[in-house]
């Protein structure tokens, strides 16, 4: 039977000894970055004892490629994390792990080298990075745990726009976690819930960022950091991988607060029943003329890749009854989500990787309209009209702007219902300097490198406005992550959510509160979500 539970030995591709060592220096190697490093700050964690180097000023202490886990192969591909193998002496920390097994694409504009993951890729990844400016004498500080984003089939926690480092000199903890990426993250099949001990499968990369978090709440106090006060953020998948948690009783108490950045709406991150998840499984496994577990577990990690971008397969997370034991809409609406305040936003320009950006014909802008809308396809051309060229692709910015600031409110209404903590929403509609690309503007994950004062990992011919954006972004975000709101003394309120305010945070050339549509713009796009809920 396909994805069956015949036992037999698990063969898989292991390194021999010579292989491993080579590896081990290209990964040094590739992430190697020129520093005054010295082997520094040995923490003792509970697996054993760990060195890594400082950098910067104040110096901050960088611990890179620790375990969190044991690697995920040979007869622990599929399964739930399992504790690191511990080891004696002390482990230099001093390099990224590999990224997780992905197909990389070096770049893909508007996203440069930067932002992305880059060779050498494993299935041996389940690692994390800590920056700190050490234990200090009094209070512990509080903690950032960083999820990286890419469509739960790419990405990693080493792009350099997610250094930690500027971040820590500021006073709080960072990590970063690499998680299990596409069908070695997110395969559910019969075989696989059978073997369960909890009759569930398909959110092993979901399970790996548990894992991290129980690694944080046991081992940050060594590194200085409170395991009391942990904030998660994330971006894009990212950003739904912190709903996920936020809605999963296996992350109960694990974390205090959440940022999601691009990430949460009225329509929830994406998810398919375990069934669903089964079903996509058992026709991969056929596909790869796999018989059972054993055959697709002694497949190479290369060859499942191979055969998922030939399949042009999305593996995503499935209600498994296990991680998560509802839909997010009914988690939330029983209130039985970890409820922790919240900090939530889009960029002005999400969509402008996409080749045909803003370059709608007016037919054809008309023509979607009528295919999206249906009966409200003239009330939508009578607010965003596209009688001319200009006049369409002004309308089809605005537009897709307008959804996402109204039903983005209306999400923070919606949680109300059940939250007693507050949520805050932002509208970010800086573009970052890029006289090569001006077509991208402020694009998906625009937002990253400000509020993480990462502005210099971008060449970029920045003014003076975009690093005041930057420091102002970064204090709210630290604010928050070290007390739970981000209004601080000397930056403008920022406002939580309230029924009637229809507002969020414009975090630009200005900072201030503003409506996130207007009044028959607001009144177009809550039917538009209303029709959409009745389905």
């Amino acid at each position: 039977m396909v994805c069956s539970v015949r036992k037999s030995v698990s063969m898989y591709c292991s390194l021999n000894g010579l292989t491993s060592l080579l590896l081990a220096a290209l990964v040094a190697a590739v992430f190697a970055t020129p520093r005054s490093a010295i082997a520094q700050g040995i923490v003792t964690t509970e697996s054993g004892r760990i060195s890594g180097f400082t950098s910067g000023t104040p110096p901050v202490q960088i611990y890179e490629g620790i375990p969190y886990a044991a690697p995920p192969v040979g007869p622990l591909r599929w399964q739930p994390p399992q504790p690191p193998v511990a080891w004696q002496g002390v482990r230099t920390a001093d390099h990224f792990s590999a990224s997780c097994m992905q197909d990389i694409r070096g770049e893909h504009l508007p996203w440069t080298r930067e932002f992305m993951a880059q060779y050498p890729i494993s299935e041996d990844c389940l690692y994390l990075n800590v920056w700190t400016q050490g234990k200090p004498a009094g209070a512990l500080r509080p903690v950032l745990v960083w999820i990286h984003g890419g469509g739960f089939v790419e990405g990693a926690a080493s792009p350099a726009v997610y250094n930690g480092e500027h971040l820590a000199s500021q006073g709080i903890v960072v990590v970063s976690i690499n998680y299990r990426l596409g069908v070695f993250g997110f395969l559910a099949c019969p075989g696989l819930t059978a073997e369960s001990p909890h009759h569930a499968s398909g959110d092993y990369g979901l399970e790996d960022m548990v894992a991290a978090l129980g690694w944080v709440h046991r081992n940050i106090a060594a590194f200085g950091g409170d395991p009391n006060r942990v904030t998660i953020a994330g971006q894009s998948s990212g950003a739904a991988a912190v709903i996920y948690l936020t809605a999963s009783p296996l992350a109960k108490g694990l974390f205090r607060g959440a940022i999601a950045e691009s990430g949460a709406y009225l329509s929830p991150p994406g998810t398919v029943s375990q069934s669903e998840g089964e079903a996509q499984g058992t026709a991969f496994a056929a596909s790869v003329g796999a018989h059972s577990l054993a055959d697709l577990r002694a497949m190479s990690p290369a060859s499942l890749i191979a055969a998922q971008k030939k399949a042009n397969l999305h593996f995503r997370p499935d209600v498994d009854g296990w991680f998560l034991p509802d839909t997010i809409p009914a988690i939330f609406s029983a209130g039985r989500q970890n409820d922790v305040p919240t900090i939530t936003g889009l960029n002005a320009d999400e969509g402008s990787a996409s080749a045909k950006y803003g370059k709608l014909t007016p037919d054809e802008f008309k023509q979607q309209a009528r295919e999206r809308y249906g009966n409200l396809a003239n009330e939508f051309l009578m607010i965003y009209p596209a009688g001319s060229q200009a006049e369409a692709t002004r309308s089809e910015k605005e537009s897709a702007r307008d959804s996402g600031r109204v039903a983005m409110y209306l999400w923070g209404v919606n949680r109300a219902k059940t939250a007693k903590t507050p949520a805050y929403t932002y509208y970010f509609d800086h573009a970052i300097p890029w006289p090569e690309h001006p077509q991208f503007g402020a694009f998906h994950s625009a937002e990253i490198p400000y509020w993480f004062r990462n502005l210099d990992a971008l060449t970029r011919p920045y003014t003076a406005a975009d690093r005041s954006l930057s420091e102002s972004m970064s204090s709210y975000w630290l604010h928050f992550i070290e007390t739970g709101t981000p209004n601080r003394k000397g930056l403008p309120p920022w406002p939580a959510v309230a029924p009637g305010s229809r507002t969020t945070m414009r975090l630009g050339d200005e900072l201030h509160p503003g409506p996130v549509a207007t009044v028959a713009r607001f009144a177009f796009w809550k039917k538009v979500e209303e029709q959409a809920a009745e389905k």
